[in-house]
Formats: structure tokens, sequence, C-alpha cells
């Protein structure tokens, strides 16, 4: 290239840029879209995510708690139990539809590179797979086919990379999916004692065997979740704290950038003091963006 710089064609990380500076060659257009991943595998893990939340609902309301005789036992676990659902779900949903950070395709040009303003004999580098210039702490993901900006891992059960623009709400997802899955475990071993004392009579609006069938089955659904859940958020918090994230970890990359630890790393993902807001999943909810309605594909994603 011209005007002394170097660009260099590589597969795997290496600095380069902040996040400010790969975002110059996005468009407003493109920052406007909702992000959707077109992976069958990540699709289909998404669907069985929700339908098993969606079965965690039935079982607690229509098998637990309507068929109770203690009217504020069924209302107060009913709304603490839905109340958590929603938000898990909804955490769910801006993790699979919010644009991990991922860097402008094919924007390693002359122009662009020009614009840089990069002083002489700096080395840049660019992806060989999309074709864009990766910036520090950037990777490629084969699923989604485009460079991430702090791509912790692609996780199929949000059908999306967790990377720098939406980490935050994985958070809040492994988070309610915890909480719903003690709650759940907590409802049944209720259940299962008041069942027993009452020989299963009363117990419920089915009949004894599908009764005991729809919460075994739920009981191993809300063990494994909490397994799971309750792992991944420790993980997460713990790279957040420690700003590194899991593919730097496994790669045991020395960081060549200031490390924002503890609270600092809390505050940079999460935003603000700490308050309210961080366990919100609706907060800084556009609306009107996802009301207006226009699909174009382009690659393995479209957007809405």
């Amino acid at each position: 290239m011209s005007s002394g710089h170097r660009l260099r064609d590589v597969e795997q990380h290496h600095p380069l840029l902040d996040g400010e500076e790969a975002a110059v060659g996005s468009t407003a257009g493109e920052a406007e879209q909702v992000w959707f991943i077109q992976d069958g595998c990540g699709m289909v893990c998404a669907f069985i995510t929700w339908f098993l939340v969606l079965y965690a609902d039935f079982v607690v309301t229509f098998v637990m708690l309507l068929p109770s005789k203690s009217f504020w036992y069924a209302v107060v676990n009913g709304v603490v139990f839905n109340c958590l659902a929603v938000l898990a779900l909804t955490s769910h949903l801006r993790t699979m539809l919010t644009d991990p950070g991922a860097v402008p395709k094919g924007n390693a040009t002359k122009k662009y590179m020009e614009s840089l303003n990069l002083k002489p004999g700096e080395v840049i580098y660019k992806c060989s797979k999309c074709y864009s210039i990766k910036p520090e702490r950037a990777h490629h993901c084969s699923i989604c086919k485009r460079c991430i900006r702090k791509m912790d891992h692609h996780c199929p059960w949000v059908n999306n990379c967790v990377g720098e623009n939406n980490q935050r709400f994985f958070v809040l997802f492994t988070m309610y999916i915890a909480m719903i899955s003690t709650h759940a475990l907590a409802l049944s071993g209720y259940q299962f004692v008041t069942c027993v004392k009452v020989q299963w009579s009363e117990c419920s609006d089915f009949s004894p065997p599908v009764t005991v069938m729809l919460m075994i089955f739920l009981c191993l659904e809300g063990l494994l979740f909490l397994t799971f859940t309750a792992v991944m958020f420790g993980t997460q918090v713990h790279s957040i704290c420690n700003d590194e994230t899991e593919i730097e970890r496994l790669k045991n990359e020395k960081p060549t950038w200031e490390r924002q630890v503890r609270w600092e790393g809390m505050r940079s993902v999460f935003g603000g003091k700490p308050s309210l807001l961080w366990i919100n999943p609706f907060a800084g909810l556009r609306l009107r963006r996802l009301l207006a309605t226009r699909s174009r594909k382009a690659g393995p994603e479209f957007s809405v």
C-alpha cells in the first residue's frame, strides 16, 4: 500500500485499533438494523431454550400453583416466577438480536486506511476471511462470518456471539435462568412433600402419573439449567472483573491493553454506576427501531 503503510493478512488476533476507530467504517443504516444470525443449529437451540422455559412456566403455574389451596402462596410464587421468566426471555432476545460488535465487512480498502491517519511504517492487520481491518482484541467467528470486537465465545443457545455490545444481556440471561431454575426446584420439592402427605389426592388437576412425570422432567431440567447457567454466570463475571475474554484466556494471550479490573470492568460492560438498570434487560430498548420493519439479507445475517 502507499504512504508507507503495510497490510498483513492474518487469521488470528493481532492488535491494531480500539472499538471507536473500528466503528468508523460502519454505516448508519447498518447500526439501526436488528441483528440476526441465520444458523440452523443456533435457531434450533434458541427454540429449545424458549420451549423449556415455557414448559417450566406451564408446570409451575398449572400443575403446582393453581391447584394450591393457599391463595397467597399461589399468587406470590406465580408473580415472582413469571416475572423472572419474562426477564430471562427478554435477556435472551436482546442477546440474540443485538450486534455483538461486528467489524464492518470488507473495510480494508485504501480509502479507509488513509482515513485512519496512521504513522508511516505502522503495521495494520486484515482478516483474510471477512476482509476487514481487525481492531485490537477482535476475533473472527466462523459462524457469524464476521470479526467481533472483544469476542468471548459463540453461544448456540442464544444463536449469536457474545461480544462487546451484548455481553451484559448474556450475563443477565444466565443469572435469571439460574434464578428461575432454583425457584422451580424449590417449588417442586415442596409440591412432592405436599402430594405425598395427601396421598396424591386433590394435589393437582392432572392424574398422579402425569403429575409425577411432569414434575420429574421439570426437576431434571432445573438441575441441568441451574448447573450450566450458574457456572457460565460465574465465568462471565470473573472474565469481566479481570477484563479478559474466554478466547484470550484459552489462547493465553498477553494483554497489550490497559486492563479495567473489578468494578471498572463491570461498569464498562453494564454502564454507569451500580443501579437497578444493571439488571434491567429493557434498559436502552428502542421500540421505534423494532417497529420500523425493513428486511435485507446480507451474508449469514439478515436485518429487520
